[in-house]
C-alpha cells in the first residue's frame, strides 16, 4: 500500500508538469492506486467479488465530468499500478510508472502534437454593410502564412458581425501593425488576437 501511494504519488507530479489541474484531481490521483491495491487483496480469488467490483468500477464514469486525454491516461495508469500492487507485482508496477511518466513528460516537453506559438486566434467585430470575405484578405496575405475563417455569427440584433479566424503569423512583433490595418477597415470596432486555444481530446 505504501509502494501503490509513492507511485501514486509520482503519477500525481508527472500530471501537474505543465498541465492545468486542481488540487482535488492532484490529490485523489495519489489516493487512487491506494484504494485500488486494496480492493484487489480483498477480492484476490473471489470470483463474485471480483465481478462485483468490476460492476462498481463501470458506474464511476457516470458520476464523473468529462475529462481529457491527459486526465484519462492518469487514472488508467494509477488503476494498473494498483493492480499490480494488490496481486503481489510491485516491482512491475514501479517499472510501469516510470515507463509510463518518463514517455509522457518527454512528449510533454517537446510539444508533441501541440500547438504552433505563431497560431492565433483573431476576432474581428465588422458592420453588416462591409463584405467580410474579401475586406480583409490583402491584410491577413501580409501578415499571416495561413488563415481560415472558422467562425461567424451576428450580433447587436444583426446590425454586426462577429469573425473568428485561425491564422499563424509571419511575425509575433507585428501583431499591433496588423490590428491597426484591421481597426481601420472594420470602422474601428473591437478586435481582439490572443493564442489558439488547445482542443481537448476526450477519450
Amino acid at each position: 500500500m505504501l509502494t501503490a501511494a509513492g507511485l501514486g504519488l509520482l503519477v500525481s507530479l508527472s500530471y501537474m508538469y505543465k498541465n492545468t489541474h486542481t488540487k482535488g484531481f492532484a490529490a485523489s490521483l495519489v489516493v487512487l492506486p491506494v484504494l485500488v491495491t486494496v480492493v484487489i487483496m480483498l477480492v484476490n480469488g473471489n470470483i463474485g467479488a471480483g465481478l462485483a467490483v468490476a460492476g462498481s468500477f463501470s458506474l464511476i464514469k457516470f458520476r464523473s465530468l468529462p475529462g481529457d486525454a491527459r486526465d484519462l491516461t492518469s487514472v488508467f495508469t494509477d488503476v494498473a499500478v494498483g493492480l499490480c500492487c494488490g496481486m503481489g507485482y510491485v516491482a512491475i508496477a514501479a517499472v510501469l510508472t516510470l515507463l509510463v511518466l518518463a514517455v509522457l513528460t518527454v512528449l510533454t516537453k517537446v510539444n508533441y502534437g501541440g500547438n504552433d506559438e505563431k497560431q492565433r486566434t483573431l476576432k474581428i467585430t465588422i458592420p453588416e454593410s462591409l463584405n467580410y470575405e474579401e475586406s480583409f484578405k490583402d491584410i491577413l496575405e501580409n501578415y499571416t502564412v495561413n488563415c481560415e475563417l472558422v467562425n461567424v455569427k451576428t450580433a447587436s440584433l444583426g446590425s454586426l458581425y462577429k469573425l473568428e479566424y485561425l491564422v499563424t503569423l509571419k511575425d509575433l512583433s507585428l501583431q499591433k501593425e496588423m490590428i491597426d490595418e484591421i481597426r481601420v477597415r472594420n470602422g474601428n470596432l473591437e478586435v481582439s488576437l490572443g493564442k489558439a486555444a488547445a482542443a481537448k481530446g476526450e477519450l
